[in-house]
């Protein structure tokens, strides 16, 4: 299992079509299709609610039940304004980056289809030197060639239409994978690649597996808190990414050392169940699988926040994957890097006995 390689042909494909689908948050319905249809052959059943959180089960009748999980959303834009000349002002969806906005082109969601415009900037030659002012929310716009705001809405754009960009999947030198939205698309991807292998490797599990696709993460871990209360866990395990700090202009002292191609980062904080996060760290020492440590104080500001704190205490454990330039059109991670979560998911699952409590009291 170790040194198999898991990402084949057929789980390219569907990475690079589940990336390059626009699933913003609160309109991630789409996406949820394309990962539904992917799963179908290896869950028993699918649960979804009414906030499009989609959750593949295997096992459904088990009382034991085990979450693995990732989040489905990724940050956008919303029209929040539409001037008398016809550019469009924005509010955030998510954390969206507003420095890296100037000169990327974008597609706005509206009723009629895709509307495309570009964040406008002023060139450099008007610019004064030395009192250069740098992107901010109040000062990027939208134009989509339109001369008024009566011309805009006959496009059909209107103030609350979501706005994401369309840069699409690349692989960069052979082993590294970069797109928008690999955060959280990255986390889908390798949850459902687990439950491919259960069913490729005729795994019987001894209880309920939930794979987990939630919504609204961006926003405030909204979709798991949601979701944990219908499914009401036992164990949870979830999976987003971390940051490289190794390139230019982060400060280690404060954000730690973690690195695209050093394996899945493991986090310690007091959502992270002791045990649970231990079971995964012997897992990978016994698998042989790399691994790095992170830790969060207060909380890892992930889902594993939501389901830790759910149902009167979840035993929750994060598994990161490190990614380069977080909130970009160009998030970067390593395909050695996807696999060993995938693996260690798997591993770790393989572990787990029906009615583990993980109390430290046992």
């Amino acid at each position: 299992m170790a040194k198999k390689k898991i990402i084949n042909k057929k789980s390219m494909t569907f990475l690079e079509k589940y990336l390059n689908n626009a699933a913003p948050t609160g309109y991630e319905w789409d996406g949820q299709k394309i990962w539904m249809d992917y799963l179908k052959p290896y869950v028993d059943e699918f649960i979804t609610d009414s906030y499009g959180t989609a959750v593949g089960v295997i096992n459904p009748k088990a009382k034991y039940k085990v979450v693995i999980e990732g989040h489905a959303d990724e940050i956008s834009w919303y029209v929040n304004y539409i001037t008398d000349s016809g550019l469009l002002y924005v509010i955030r969806n998510g954390g969206s980056d507003h420095q890296i906005a100037p000169s990327k082109w974008v597609n706005i969601h509206t009723k009629n289809g895709i509307v495309k415009g570009v964040f406008g900037w002023p060139a450099i030659h008007t610019r004064t030197k030395g009192k250069e002012e740098p992107p901010k929310l109040d000062n990027i716009f939208i134009d989509v060639g339109c001369t008024s705001k009566k011309e805009v809405e006959e496009l059909g754009v209107h103030v609350g239409c979501v706005i994401t960009y369309p840069d699409e999947f690349h692989v960069l030198n052979k082993d590294k994978f970069v797109c928008r939205a690999i955060d959280n698309r990255a986390g889908g991807f390798m949850i459902a690649e687990v439950a491919r292998l259960l069913h490729e490797n005729e795994v019987k599990l001894p209880f309920g597996l939930y794979i987990t696709n939630s919504v609204q993460e961006e926003i405030g871990l909204r979709g798991a808190e949601m979701i944990t209360q219908t499914i009401k866990p036992n164990v949870a395990i979830v999976t987003d990414v971390c940051h490289d700090t190794t390139t230019p202009m982060i400060n280690k002292k404060t954000q730690g050392e973690t690195k695209i191609g050093a394996g899945p980062v493991i986090s310690y904080a007091p959502a992270v169940q002791n045990k649970l996060r231990e079971r995964i760290i012997e897992t990978a020492e016994t698998k042989k699988i790399p691994f790095q440590r992170m830790a969060s104080s207060r909380s890892t500001g992930t889902d594993t926040d939501a389901f830790a704190y759910s149902n009167g205490g979840v035993p929750s454990a994060l598994i990161s994957l490190p990614l380069r330039y977080m909130h970009t059109t160009v998030e970067t991670v390593h395909k050695d890097d996807v696999e060993n979560v995938i693996r260690l998911i798997y591993e770790t699952l393989l572990t787990i006995k029906e009615g583990e409590s993980f109390s430290y009291f046992d």
